[in-house]
């Protein structure tokens, strides 16, 4: 024992060492999330942090067609994803669900690919702006959380799922579960149904449209090299780590199924995954 630990109380000491080992851990976790969805997750948490000080409004935050054109409030644009509402179990919810299908994807079929992720969420954001103004809908993170489901279920049909331990099912029925269970508790349906259609259409033009004939072997959302290299500097600190993988067809498409290591898989390529 050193001079200066002599005389400590040794249950203090130990309940010290207990939060210094909490922290470690969640700072080990925190830096172990793939960088697209740290970042995104940790803007979530800083606007809800601040609306819930009163540092900003939420009313200055949510989508306003006739705000962003006729005031020129643009950066609605970017903060309606980044509020789901204030702190509480609603909030924990969403914020479960955008971590662990964001970082499956991230570490899945998008890994040592950021910038294509990246330009996938810019895509589903930008196609629901455009929709926002003809539906209800003001605040569009969720939505492009369900566009995030969806595209994983999609990418890993072989994954075996419970909900709540009640049925299962494989992974492309999750958001349509999901959908579901939204509805029995009488929550509109628009939010999840965006999500779902956005999805559908990022998964078509870049997973199936490439292998029909038209498509010819050749990807629809090719990621600008612009932002393949911006993500390099500020993910990977300058290092240009954008892989491509392509297969037989010349497809830049990976081929990674699973990842995250939220599931068990068994070598074949099917899991379980709880949801």
């Amino acid at each position: 024992r050193g001079a200066g630990e002599v005389g400590r109380d040794p249950i203090h000491h130990r309940a010290e060492l207990l939060a210094k080992l909490r922290l470690t851990m969640i700072e080990t976790w925190y830096f172990d999330i793939p960088p697209v969805t740290r970042t995104y997750v940790t803007l979530c948490f800083a606007t809800t942090l601040a609306c819930a000080l009163d540092v900003i409004s939420p009313l200055s935050l949510y989508f306003n067609a006739r705000a962003i054109c006729g005031k020129l409030q643009v950066w609605r644009l970017f903060t309606n994803f980044l509020f789901f509402g204030p702190p509480g179990l609603d909030f924990l919810f969403h914020m479960f669900f955008l971590v662990r299908y964001s970082r499956l994807l991230e570490e899945g079929s998008f890994r040592m690919r950021s910038a294509d992720f990246l330009y996938m969420l810019l895509f589903g954001a930008c196609l629901m702006t455009l929709i926002a103004p003809f539906i209800n809908i003001q605040f569009l993170g969720s939505s492009l959380t369900f566009m995030m489901v969806y595209v994983w279920g999609r990418r890993n049909e072989s994954v075996r799922m419970s909900f709540l331990g009640l049925f299962q099912f494989t992974a492309p029925y999750l958001p349509w579960v999901l959908l579901a269970f939204s509805v029995l508790l009488s929550h509109s349906p628009t939010v999840d149904v965006v999500g779902i259609a956005v999805g559908h259409v990022y998964y078509f033009l870049e997973d199936i449209f490439p292998r029909m004939p038209a498509g010819r072997g050749k990807r629809v959302l090719k990621t600008p090299r612009a932002l393949e290299y911006v993500c390099g500097a500020i993910f990977y600190g300058g290092a240009h780590l954008q892989f491509r993988f392509q297969d037989g067809d010349n497809i830049g498409q990976a081929a990674l199924q699973g990842g995250g290591g939220l599931g068990m898989d068994d070598g074949d390529g099917e899991g379980e995954v709880l949801v």
